[in-house]
């Protein structure tokens, strides 16, 4: 304890209080200050907690209400004091922290990191007031919940469904509402689902049921356009049907055995009852349906199918499936296609192709018009025929691949040699006679006064001189020193850049290594004033290039280099300031193989001078003249080399296809299946008409046993009919016609169409 005069004693008597002294401890030299009050007694304050004893002044005098005096302390000890509150403040506050931290410390390193956090979100519940609390358990829930669901992630991506779904219970149970959990779950049910869907595809595939197949895989592809397994079902279905030259009606429709049609000028309707008859199917007419359609149809060892869409065709007539032998026949006009064409609706995710140009391609190539397209998510939507939807399916294929890449390594080489040479002897090239400087001494003549003399220039101004008087007039030579002049410099520099950037297809790319010179420009405006922009100017190494990757790992790249240096600054009007560019150019375009370098050179700059310091006359003498003079010979030369190597990245990968070209169907009916008559084997069944007992004609189905038609045999036109007969009058009678005999064939009448015989 120190006292108000320095000294170290025990605590003085209290006597009153009415002047107070206030004890202070100041930062800068731990000391500690008394403040007076009126009449300057003694005061003293309890014990500090700083110093630890009792704080005590005495003044002499009273002291002015606003004076200060400074009493300096020990400042080990009352650092040490310091340093012990502050270790007692943090233990006490490290005694009232909760202690499920310190609990789930001890489990997080134990590796029970679910316990852990279940014990703090325990204690949180408890007291939701302890916010240290509450911010240990979001943190470290935070981190397990993220750990463990890029295992979960990891897992689902490998095909582990089952360990994915228990990383994925297991963060539920210590955050119970992550929605990233909720999403892993979805996708997890979402692949055991379409799992699913991949396998009774496969296994209709197996069974020949391509149909079922297609429709899985398809299923499948519209949730997730990059589903592998999907896709190479899809693929398979189509190297199916592409191995088919035609597809049956349907699986049930098609009769056992082919058959063969002979129709001359019969009616529609009547074709279709046979057909109907023959092979099982049903057929629904339109009420628009002519009925008094005539038919006349030659066909030999064909299909059902074929002949039908042959029928329709011809006919301008339309059907629409209802069942699986059931067809609905209508005209082929806009209107009923409205009515009866069933339009369906799809959505293409475009993972590299432009939304845009889809749309455009789509349009031009299908006339498809119903189309609506999402450049943000690459989304394309269309809504056509089936048939139209499948060939736009295989058009985007094509169309959506992802674009090549290249990676080009770049070397830039600035080679430069220099070369000097100086021999020879410097004289002395100037000899004057004249006035030297002048001197001037200066002479203290009294205390306050000076005198100046001037030597060698008398009275007059310095460089004046007085022609009468030549006393300061003298011989002298600049530089009297003779010099020998061996010298021989030579220097090799190389400036290296060696960029290797990655670019894609069809893409520019730049690369400037240099400096940007700043160059201002003033522009004076009436009534304004001026005003002052800046402007930058690339100088040093320009390289653009622009690659094309082709087939067959070729690279085509477009190179355009530019090396610039300033020359020397340019003074324009108004103090602006310009600077002269020298520059050094090429643009060319070549073709590369992958990993192939090109070399590109010859951008020379070479410049070469010669300079000498000869004495008038005897430097120009031969041989000896080389003894008056002082040679110098210089020269300097600059070429750039660029070499390039482009190395593919990522390639260009048509896709896949069966077929080298795809069916699109007519001008009316875009993506509409060919029609084609394909031969069967012999031995099919013949439909023709005969007349029957009321005299009409019905259709006969015959089993004949008759070879396959020559190729090359061509069915002559069926002659017209001919003119009917005038009806009798109404009032004679008509006979009936004879029966025919047994064996006998019946009687021909005009536009009866008969069996044909057989070959």
């Amino acid at each position: 304890m120190i006292d108000a005069h320095g000294t170290e004693g025990h605590p003085p008597k209290m006597k009153h209080a009415k002047t107070k002294f206030q004890w202070r401890l100041t930062p800068a030299s731990s000391a500690l200050s008394v403040a007076a009050g009126t009449k300057g007694e003694l005061v003293a304050r309890p014990p500090s907690p700083l110093t630890g004893g009792y704080q005590s002044a005495r003044c002499a005098r009273p002291l002015p209400e606003t004076s200060n005096k400074v009493f300096h302390t020990n400042p080990r000890r009352a650092m040490r004091n310091l340093l012990a509150a502050m270790l007692a403040a943090l233990l006490l506050a490290g005694c009232l922290s909760n202690p499920a931290i310190d609990d789930s410390r001890q489990m997080l390193a134990a590796g029970q990191t679910d316990a852990a956090i279940l014990r703090l979100a325990d204690a949180a519940r408890q007291d939701p007031a302890d916010t240290e609390l509450r911010g240990v358990y979001h943190r470290q829930r935070e981190l397990a919940a993220s750990r463990l669901l890029a295992a979960a992630d990891g897992a689902r991506g490998a095909g582990n469904g089952a360990e994915a779904e228990a990383i994925y219970r297991r963060v539920q149970r210590i955050d119970e509402h992550n929605p990233r959990v909720a999403a892993g779950l979805a996708a997890l049910a979402a692949d055991r689902r379409r799992a699913g869907l991949i396998k009774e595809g496969e296994a209709a595939l197996a069974k020949n049921n391509a149909a079922l197949a297609e429709r899985q895989a398809r299923t499948v592809l519209a949730e997730a356009p990059a589903h592998a397994a999907a896709r190479a079902l899809l693929r398979a279905v189509q190297d199916r049907q592409a191995q088919a030259d035609a597809k049956a009606l349907t699986p049930k429709a098609a009769p056992p055995k082919p058959i063969s049609l002979e129709f001359r000028d019969a009616q529609l309707k009547t074709v279709f009852e046979a057909l109907a008859r023959s092979s099982g199917l049903n057929f629904v007419f339109d009420k628009d349906v002519k009925a008094d359609t005539k038919v006349t149809l030659f066909v030999r060892n064909s299909s059902v199918d074929e002949t039908v869409r042959l029928i329709l065709a011809s006919n301008q007539l339309e059907s629409k499936q209802l069942n699986e032998n059931s067809l609905l026949i209508y005209p082929k006009t806009a209107a009923k296609a409205k009515d009866h064409q069933e339009m369906v609706v799809r959505s293409f995710f475009l993972a590299n192709a432009d939304a845009k140009q889809a749309q455009a391609m789509l349009k031009n190539v299908l006339k498809a018009k119903d189309m609506f397209i999402d450049e943000k998510i690459g989304l394309l939507v269309i809504k056509d025929t089936a048939d139209v939807v499948k060939l736009a399916e295989r058009l985007i294929e094509s169309l959506d691949l992802a674009e090549p890449e290249v990676v080009l390594d770049i070397e830039v080489l600035e080679i430069s040699r220099n070369q000097l040479y100086e021999i020879g002897l410097d004289f002395p090239d100037q000899i004057g006679y004249g006035l030297l400087q002048p001197t001037t001494s200066t002479t203290t003549v009294t205390g306050t006064s000076t005198q100046t003399t001037v030597n060698l220039g008398g009275t007059l101004a310095p460089g004046y001189i007085d022609l009468k008087n030549r006393s300061g007039l003298t011989a002298f030579t600049a530089n009297p020193g003779l010099l020998l002049n061996l010298k021989s410099q030579g220097g090799d520099s190389n400036l290296l850049a060696n960029p290797r950037i990655r670019v894609r297809n069809r893409e520019k790319a730049k690369i400037h290594i240099g400096d940007k010179l700043p160059v201002f420009t003033t522009t004076s405006t009436a009534n304004v004033g001026v005003a002052a922009s800046v402007s930058y100017l690339d100088v040093g190494l320009k390289l653009d290039v622009e690659p094309v990757v082709h087939l067959q790992d070729e690279v085509a790249i477009k190179v355009s280099l530019e090396v610039s240096s300033v020359v020397k600054e340019v003074s324009g009007p108004s103090n602006s300031t310009a600077y002269q560019i020298g520059t050094r150019s090429a643009a060319t375009t070549l073709r590369l193989k992958n990993g192939e370098t090109q070399v590109l050179a010859g951008l020379i700059s070479n410049e070469e001078r010669n300079s000498a310091n000869k004495l008038p006359g005897l430097g120009d003498l031969p041989l000896i003249g080389r003894l008056f003079a002082s040679n110098r010979d210089s020269s300097s030369k600059t070429e750039i080399v660029l070499l390039i190597t482009p190395r593919i990245v990522r390639s260009l990968a048509p896709p896949q296809t069966s077929e080298p070209a795809l069916a699109a169907g007519t001008e009316t009916s875009v993506g509409a299946p060919a029609l084609r008559l394909s031969p069967t084997a012999a031995g099919s069944l013949r439909l023709s008409t005969r007349l029957g007992a009321a005299g009409r004609a019905t259709p006969v189905e015959e089993a004949v046993a008759e070879p396959a038609a020559d190729p090359a045999e061509t069915i002559k036109p069926a002659a017209p009919p001919a003119p009917s007969p005038e009806p009798p009058p109404k009032d004679v009678p008509t006979v009936p016609p004879a029966p025919t005999p047994a064996g006998a064939a019946p009687p021909e009448r005009p536009g009866e169409l008969r069996e044909a015989a057989p070959q």
